[in-house]
This record gives C-alpha cells, structure tokens and sequence, in this order.
C-alpha cells in the first residue's frame, strides 16, 4: 500500500461510501514549503506527513523545524481570506473563552490566511489528541457511547462560550451551513430567494419540482417551528458536530475540537440537531432503516444537559428541527456541485437523496422512535 502522504495515491471521502480521486489536488512538497514561507512562526518545512481525506477542500499534516503543522488550501471561489478570518475570529473567541480549539499562525503581513493565485491558504498548530475517526465519513456513529455523552459535553461548552460572541452572520459563500429559512415565517419563500441568488442552483433545480417537493416536506415537518425557534438565543454555533470533528485522549474524552468551515449563526437547539443528524447511518439506507442508535442520542443528550440544561421545549424543538436540519446545507452542497465544480450526479444526491430523501426516513418506525426518544417520549 502506498503511504499516506504520496499525492498519486490519494483518494478522498465521496458523497457515497466510496473513496474518490480529489477533485482538488493533494498539497505538494513545494507547495507546502513556499507557503509556510508566509508565516514566520512555522517554521522551514520538512516532509509532509498525511493527507486529509476531506472532499471540499485539500489539507496536509507537515513537519517543519518547529513542529507539526494542519496546512489547508481552499479555492478562492469557495473561502477568500476574509471568508476564514470570519470562520478564524470565532475559534479565537473560543480560545480566550477556555475552549480547546486550533491555534493558527499569522502571515507576514499579520493576516489569518494568505491567496496565492487562485488558493487561499490557512495554517494552525497541529492540534492535540487522538485523530481516532479521521478516516470515517462525517455521517458516522460514535465508536462508544461514552464519546457520545464526552461529544455532548463538549458541545454545550462550544455554546455556552460562544454566548457573547456577537459577529453578525458570515457573508454569503458555498458550503456554508447557513440558518435563514427554517426559522422564517414563510420558510418557502425564503427557499426560493435563497435559490434565486444562486443562478447556477436554481438552474439545475428549475430540471425538477423542487418547490412542490420541498413545500411538502415542511408542511410536514415545519409546521410552527419558527415559533418554536423565536424564543431561541441567536449564537455562532460548529454546524458540522460529527466525530471525526473532535480529536480525542485515550480516556474517551474530547481533546479540542476542529473544523469551523461550516460555522456561522444559527442557534444551539439547530446545532445539536445536526450534532444527532451527523450521528445516522445515512449510508446504509436503503439497505436498512435501523440506521439510528437512540441509546446513543440519549448519551449525547445527557452529556450536553450536565454542562448547560435541556428543557422539555428545547428538546421538542431539536425533535422538530432534526428531519430538516440539513436542508440549508444540502442546498448550499448543491449550490457548490452546479457554480463551482460541474457535478451534477453529485448535486442530484445532495438535493433528491439529502435534503429531500433523508426527511422520509423519519415517518419510518425506527425515525419515530428516535424523534420520541429526543422528546423524551420514548420507551
């Protein structure tokens, strides 16, 4: 087997199961090396040592005379360097708030992240802890149910941190886990205009019904959530709460928490709710509808309310949210599949499998029973 850090070898996690070849390509010695040039503190670089298999963006661990180093490269399309200093402004809010997070490094001209061409380029200290699930997809079950009550934990201390945190939310960009039309009085309408500014995404979906399909699943689900969500406190929230998000000790606990790409405004009851969405076996539908561990929810539940309580509303509204919860990202995922790469296969599935696909599973027995275990309801 090659090793992990020879670019001709690399693949990358794809929308199914199934590894694939980058689209964007792997970090390069050279590359790397010019880079980290930028940065003062990091060094001068020594070999690079692995290669995320993170689809959206292309990222390395490297070793400099300093240290290990997390290089990430973004397409300027996707995240300028304003873009990551909004995302860099919030993990350093956490930092001062106790939180363990990244630490990133300054460039020469004191910025968070430099472009070169058409690449933007982000640097951090490579972060402490056990990288236990980084080659597992984000929809992946936690290997114990004590990572799930430790992920909890952690998660209502990302909340109660970011309490005081008062950017505004991030400006418009593909791939961002946005929170505009769910806790809108007309969530259609918002749909729509959401849509029209995308005019890549709104030609692709103008090839199928999706105003009549998407109309159906919030007359279903969304009935009175924007009431449900007003007395909600506005926070910066993570967005992307899934394991291999979370560096971990060897006693199970979590170590510091990584990955804000998808990080904007939304509020704690939606960001839980993708914490549980992240938590399903989306992959092995439709093979099995059991793809939910209640027991699981349950654990990551209790260990959030031990830091920052849970009342009976919070947890109605996290079990109306969660059929949708991955709606506005969905679209945004689609968005990135129609203006930014030319896949339309993949934005096919981000629409009709995720955004529209995955709200059936929860009129099935077993997503039943997880929206009564969330309730409180359940046996």
């Amino acid at each position: 087997m090659a090793h992990a850090a020879d670019p001709d070898a690399h693949r990358v996690h794809g929308m199914g199961e199934a590894l694939e070849a980058p689209v964007w390509p792997p970090i390069t010695a050279a590359e790397a090396a010019a880079v980290i040039a930028r940065f003062p503190a990091a060094g001068r670089f020594a070999a690079l040592r692995w290669h995320s298999p993170r689809p959206f963006s292309a990222a390395a661990l490297i070793d400099t005379d300093r240290g290990a180093l997390l290089l990430k490269r973004h397409h300027c399309s996707i995240r300028s360097v304003a873009g990551l200093a909004e995302e860099h402004r919030f993990i350093a809010h956490l930092a001062d708030a106790g939180l363990p997070v990244p630490q990133g490094l300054a460039s020469d001209d004191d910025a968070s992240a430099i472009a070169i061409d058409s690449s933007c380029y982000e640097l951090h200290v490579a972060a402490p802890g056990i990288d236990l699930y980084r080659e597992r997809q984000s929809w992946t079950p936690y290997l114990s149910r004590d990572h799930a009550y430790a992920a909890g934990g952690m998660l209502a201390r990302l909340h109660e941190a970011a309490r005081d945190y008062a950017a505004p939310p991030r400006a418009p960009a593909p791939l961002i886990a946005s929170f505009t039309i769910l806790p809108a009085p007309d969530p259609l309408a918002t749909a729509q205009a959401y849509v029209a500014a995308r005019p890549r995404l709104a030609a692709f979906l103008a090839t199928r019904p999706w105003q009549e399909q998407l109309a159906a699943v919030l007359t279903q689900h969304a009935g009175g959530l924007a009431e449900r969500l007003a007395p909600q406190p506005s926070l910066w929230t993570h967005n992307d709460w899934h394991p291999s998000n979370l560096l971990w000790t060897p006693q199970g606990t979590v170590r510091t928490v990584i990955d804000f790409g998808l990080a904007d405004r939304s509020c704690a009851v939606q960001d839980i709710a993708t914490a549980i969405e992240r938590m399903l076996n989306w992959l092995d539908l439709p093979q099995t509808d059991a793809i939910a561990d209640p027991a699981a929810v349950t654990a990551l539940l209790a260990g959030y309310a031990a830091v920052r309580p849970l009342g009976a509303a919070d947890r109605a509204t996290i079990a109306w949210l969660l059929p949708l919860s991955h709606l506005e990202f969905a679209l945004s995922e689609a968005d990135y599949f129609t203006a930014v790469v030319d896949d339309p296969a993949a934005a096919a599935l981000a629409w009709d499998g995720y955004a529209i696909g995955h709200v059936g599973w929860f009129a099935t027995p077993p997503g039943r029973a997880l929206l009564a275990t969330i309730r409180g309801t359940g046996g």
